[in-house]
């Protein structure tokens, strides 16, 4: 194996053997004199041992594929083309694009149109370095832009450029601000040429609705099914996704890609025993994988696996520790240990690593909230959201951190756009919720509409329904508070549930009842209370006893005779 330093020696012995290439003096008799040296065309030696034969008839019993001969335009100017491609594999974008200056191919001026950009992007992370303000931001944009914009739009009105140039010309209208001249030419790209997925995920963050996505005129190819299936993820369409998936799954049988899909769109469906099973199956086939591993840690911590976690980040480290992902495997190990300063700086590690490695700086945010250092969370999850702003635990986190702040108003703002994204998701409705209900906003109505939405998700953490119940019956609306109290307690005993919300439920059930004179049915109630062996039990018997006296007309005896 290589090391890095042998690496880059040989990455440069490759170039300086194509600077060799390019400077191989040339036939005199078909390269006038008026040609400078970069102007140049291929080696005399390629096309001294260049043939235009070929041999009709392969021998007997050999698999013989031709090597299609290359136009006189191509040949001529490949030599600069592997230079510049040299160049451009040691990220001397300048360079490359300087050699390919004079060069009209198609691969050639896309090559160059694509070093000049690269070299741009490259200048505005220095700048932004350089000139970053005090939360890390800065004005700094890509100058080459503006005339890659020109030189691309005169190439596609002349109808003289190719999908990857197309694909480059909807990057830089991108980057401009103009996402429906982008949209179209990035279909263009991968309507002429669908196997490039770099146009296909430019083409996805310009899809920030279903409405645009519809409007796509796509043409039919299995790739088409992939970005489908990953739109729809992003779009949180999460069961469409999960089915494409499985669709492609039938054609690519043994796909890791595929199967680890399969497993985002199911964590992100909250079915993380099934998301395990995946994961597990995942890491037997490819044991060094590392990519969609920080999923699987965001799994074991919900279900506090301190020692499959543990084992995770031991094997992440042992493979490559220095990933953004094995930076967040490491912390998210920190933080279920409580110990959220390693856990930051691990964090931070990834960032280092990567910028824009959105779940860092979700869950540093986190991290700082579980330190009370407000400010800085809320500079992490801002990060987030600049780098997607379609991420829901980003603007959930923000909530969180003005809530704790003591700014409802600011707190509400954010849970809205939380649940914009990600609208099936209980624990988000029960937040904003718990805000309304705060004494400065005191919004119970609004309170209510909040948790009937988070029963309807699949409530796991058992909050929406007693609360339903304790806010109706604050509200002086028994009839509802009943509903609820009964929906809960079914839940309740259904999970095999004890304790004082079981009791609570009991004892108003019981009470409303007797009040409506449904004795029959509060008698049910009561007699379950007196299980119990606290104040509940001696609330019971006086209810039983009123509701004797209330049936019979005459004063019970003992009500002990209900409970044996």
């Amino acid at each position: 194996m290589l090391s890095s330093g042998s690496n880059k020696s040989l990455v440069g012995l490759i170039y300086r053997a194509a600077e060799q290439l390019v400077g191989i003096e040339q036939d005199p008799a078909k390269f006038t004199p008026s040609n400078t040296r970069f102007q140049r065309g291929s080696s005399s030696i390629r096309r001294r041992f260049r043939t235009n034969e070929i041999t009709s008839t392969p021998p007997t019993g050999v698999a013989y594929v031709s090597t299609p001969v290359m136009e006189e335009d191509e040949a001529i100017h490949g030599d600069f083309y592997l230079l510049a491609k040299s160049y451009f594999d040691c990220r001397e974008y300048r360079r490359a694009a300087h050699v390919l200056r004079d060069q009209t191919g198609k691969k050639s001026v896309f090559l160059r149109c694509y070093a000049l950009y690269l070299a741009g992007e490259k200048r505005k992370e220095e700048e932004m370095i350089e000139l970053e303000g005090p939360l890390g931001k800065s004005d700094a944009v890509n100058r080459e832009l503006v005339s890659l914009e020109r030189e691309l739009a005169t190439l596609c009105k002349n109808n003289t450029i190719d999908p990857f140039g197309l694909y480059l010309y909807g990057l830089v209208l991108k980057e401009k601000g103009n996402e429906n001249l982008a949209r179209k030419v990035l279909v263009e790209s991968v309507n002429s040429y669908p196997w490039n997925w770099s146009a296909w995920s430019e083409l996805q963050s310009l899809c920030t609705t279903v409405d645009i996505l519809n409007g796509l005129n796509l043409s039919n190819h299995w790739m088409k099914e992939f970005f489908l299936a990953s739109i729809y993820q992003e779009l949180r369409m999460h069961n469409e996704s999960l089915s494409k998936y499985e669709n492609l799954q039938g054609m690519f049988t043994f796909s890791n890609y595929i199967q680890a899909q399969i497993a985002k769109a199911r964590y992100s469906l909250r079915e993380f025993e099934q998301v395990e099973v995946i994961f597990e199956d995942l890491l037997r086939n490819d044991p060094y994988r590392v990519e969609d591993m920080d999923t699987y840690s965001n799994v074991l911590y919900t279900k506090e696996c301190f020692s499959a976690l543990s084992y995770l980040a031991h094997r992440v480290i042992m493979t490559d520790k220095y990933r953004p992902e094995s930076c967040c495997i490491i912390g998210n190990y920190y933080s279920l240990k409580g110990q959220h300063e390693k856990s930051v700086v691990y964090f931070r590690r990834a960032l280092k690593l990567n910028k824009n490695y959105l779940s860092a700086w979700t869950l540093m945010g986190h991290e700082y909230v579980e330190m009370k250092n407000t400010p800085a969370a809320v500079d992490a999850y801002r990060r987030a959201v600049d780098i997607n702003p379609r991420d829901y635990r980003a603007w959930y986190g923000l909530g969180q951190a003005y809530e704790m702040m003591g700014m409802p108003h600011y707190a509400l703002h954010y849970f809205r756009k939380s649940v914009f994204f990600q609208p099936i998701d209980s624990r988000l409705w029960i937040a904003m919720a718990q805000c309304y209900e705060s004494d400065q906003l005191h919004m119970l109505e609004e309170a209510i509409k909040c948790y009937k939405r988070a029963a309807n998700c699949n409530d796991t953490e058992a909050i929406a329904l007693q609360r339903l119940a304790m806010l109706h019956r604050e509200l002086d609306q028994p009839e509802e508070a009943a509903f609820y109290y009964k929906k809960d307690l079914e839940r309740m005993e259904a999970e095999e549930r004890e304790g004082p919300n079981l009791v609570e439920a009991l004892m108003f059930l019981a009470t409303h009842y007797k009040t409506q004179k449904k004795f029959e049915e509060a008698e049910v109630y009561c007699t379950r209370l007196l299980d119990y062996t606290g104040p509940e039990r001696e609330t019971a018997k006086n209810l039983l006893r009123g509701m004797r006296i209330a049936q019979s007309g005459f004063p019970s005896m003992d009500v002990e005779h209900f409970h044996p």
